[in-house]
């Protein structure tokens, strides 16, 4: 299965940004998609998880309230709202795809997944 990220961008903080995740190669409802972000100098880090149902979903402390994962299987596709943007959600964010479900939130979410995607950059002015 292949990922492809994109919709990312430029925004001041404050304003929104919805990602996409394209999942091509692959039957979608097989896989748990995971959405992770790697700010400049820092380690990469979960942000955002959807089970392959789409019924059952996970967020980091960081991005709770604020980020809304989604997705439609029959489009092959998973989205990842973002609202009230700050600076520190400034990163490149992947998506990522595991049959596995749930993941390890722990130390090793960031390991879960076999699947990745090349990122898009998301960039929040102050």
């Amino acid at each position: 299965v292949q990922l492809q990220a994109s919709g990312g961008g430029l925004v001041q903080a404050g304003e929104s940004l919805r990602l996409s995740c394209a999942i091509t190669g692959g039957t979608a409802d097989a896989y748990a998609i995971g959405w992770f972000r790697q700010a400049p100098g820092k380690e990469r880090e979960g942000v955002a998880s959807i089970a392959s149902t789409g019924r059952t979903t996970y967020y980091d402390d960081s991005v709770e309230g604020r980020f809304t994962v989604s997705r439609d299987n029959a489009k092959n596709m998973v989205w990842l709202q973002m609202n009230s943007l700050r600076p520190e959600d400034t990163a490149v964010y992947y998506c990522a795809a595991d049959a596995a479900w749930p993941p390890d939130y722990g130390s090793s979410w960031t390991s879960w997944a076999d699947y990745w995607g090349q990122g898009t950059l998301v960039t929040v002015s102050s």
